[in-house]
């Protein structure tokens, strides 16, 4: 208890959490509120004239959510990386470390309390969004966006549970790499630039595919994985019990290098 008031104190007298949360609101509330909005302007043309499918105007509650779940999240694991490598940075991790009995313990601390942070907040900012999403498309384009309906009411413990996973992942690459650029370009490239280009590759990304990490969230996420363009071999739970796994494995491997390593 003492180590989680102590990266408590720490994570809450720094503004870099303050900064990185109002992106995260900014990106989620305001890419929902374009997507309402462009579903609704689609509709009005739809109306105008006449094209069959009207289906495809709809906005659907992951994609009122992408702000979040595909952007606002990365924002998240940079902080969750920072509170790891801005202490390696200016050398009071040596600190830290003498102050605990184990150093696995200060940093299941840092990844637990910015895991309930990500938490919380992709939960607000993903019902904020859906429910701005809804007012901006308008009750046509914007009819599967009720929170009532199973899609959205899934995504409401689906991306938090991302979320918190994602902080732990984000804290032991922090935690292995030990400088700033390395552990963010890694969190950033690997979902974003590594698994769409493994996916692409000829004979190569329909078999690797299923086995990328962030993949199997974005299937749990989705709980389609026709959504997600993938042929998975499991479905949404089996795909967030993988990237939970893949997580485990990461995390547990800073913890043993960081033991293993001078601070």
């Amino acid at each position: 208890m003492g180590v989680l008031a102590a990266e408590r104190i720490k994570l809450t007298s720094v503004k870099s959490p303050w900064w990185c949360s109002g992106i995260v609101i900014v990106i989620g509330i305001g890419f929902a509120w374009l997507m309402g909005f462009s579903a609704r302007m689609a509709w009005d043309n739809y109306q105008e004239i006449q094209q069959p499918g009207f289906e495809q105007w709809l906005i659907s509650p992951y994609e009122a959510t992408l702000g979040i779940h595909g952007f606002g999240v990365l924002v998240l694991m940079i902080l969750a990386a920072l509170v790891v490598t801005s202490e390696y940075r200016f050398g009071v991790i040596r600190n830290t470390f003498l102050a605990a009995n184990q150093r696995g313990k200060v940093l299941l601390s840092k990844a637990a309390l910015t895991a309930v942070l990500a938490a919380v907040l992709s939960a607000a900012v993903t019902l904020g969004a859906l429910v701005l999403a809804q007012l901006a498309a308008g009750s046509d384009a914007g009819a599967q966006l009720g929170l009532s309906g199973s899609d959205s009411g899934r995504l409401l413990y689906t991306i938090p549970l991302y979320a918190a996973l994602a902080m732990f992942l984000a804290v032991g690459v922090g935690a292995i790499v030990r400088q700033t650029a390395g552990a963010v370009a890694i969190l950033l490239l690997w979902p974003l630039v590594i698994e769409s280009i493994v996916t692409v590759l000829p004979r190569v990304g329909e078999h690797v595919g299923p086995f990328l990490p962030f993949a199997n969230a974005n299937l749990f996420i989705s709980g389609d994985a026709m959504a997600v363009g993938g042929n998975f071999h499991w479905g949404p739970w089996g795909g967030i019990a993988y990237f939970a796994a893949f997580v485990a494995i990461v995390f547990a491997a800073s913890i043993a290098l960081v033991n293993s390593r001078d601070a």
